[in-house]
C-alpha cells in the first residue's frame, strides 16, 4: 500500500467562551461526515505524539453540562475506548476486564439502566 496522501479531511471544533474564558458553547463540523455546526456539550481529544511517546490532550465541557451528563459521557467513552482498543490490538481479555470495570463504574455512579 502506498503512503502517498491523496486526500485530506478536516474536522473543526468551535468553542465559544464567556468573559471568564469558560466554554459556554461548542459546535463541530466534519464535511466528509455531513456534519455542520453540530452542538456538543463536552469533548475529550487525545493525540499521540510519536516523537515524544506521549499523549497530548484537550478536555473541555460547557458550563451547562450537568454532573449526570458527565457521568454518562465518561461511561460511554470508557466503553468506546475498550471497543477501539480491542479492534486496534486484538487484546480481547483485557478489554473484557475494562468492560467489567465500566459496569462497576456505572453501578457506582448509579447510571445503570432500569430493568
Amino acid at each position: 500500500m502506498e503512503d502517498k496522501v491523496v486526500k485530506t479531511s478536516k474536522v473543526t471544533i468551535d468553542v465559544g467562551l464567556n468573559a471568564n474564558n469558560l466554554p459556554v458553547q461548542m459546535k463541530w463540523t466534519a464535511p466528509d461526515g455531513s456534519v455542520q455546526d453540530a452542538p456538543a456539550k463536552a469533548m475529550l481529544l487525545s493525540l499521540w505524539d510519536g516523537e515524544e511517546n506521549n499523549t497530548m490532550k484537550i478536555d473541555l465541557w460547557t458550563k451547562d453540562m450537568s454532573v449526570e451528563e458527565m457521568k454518562q459521557f465518561f461511561h460511554q467513552t470508557l466503553l468506546t475506548l475498550s471497543d477501539s482498543f480491542e479492534k486496534a490490538t486484538g487484546e480481547q481479555k483485557i478489554c473484557e476486564d475494562l468492560r467489567d470495570f465500566c459496569y462497576h463504574f456505572a453501578d457506582k455512579m448509579n447510571i445503570l439502566p432500569e430493568r
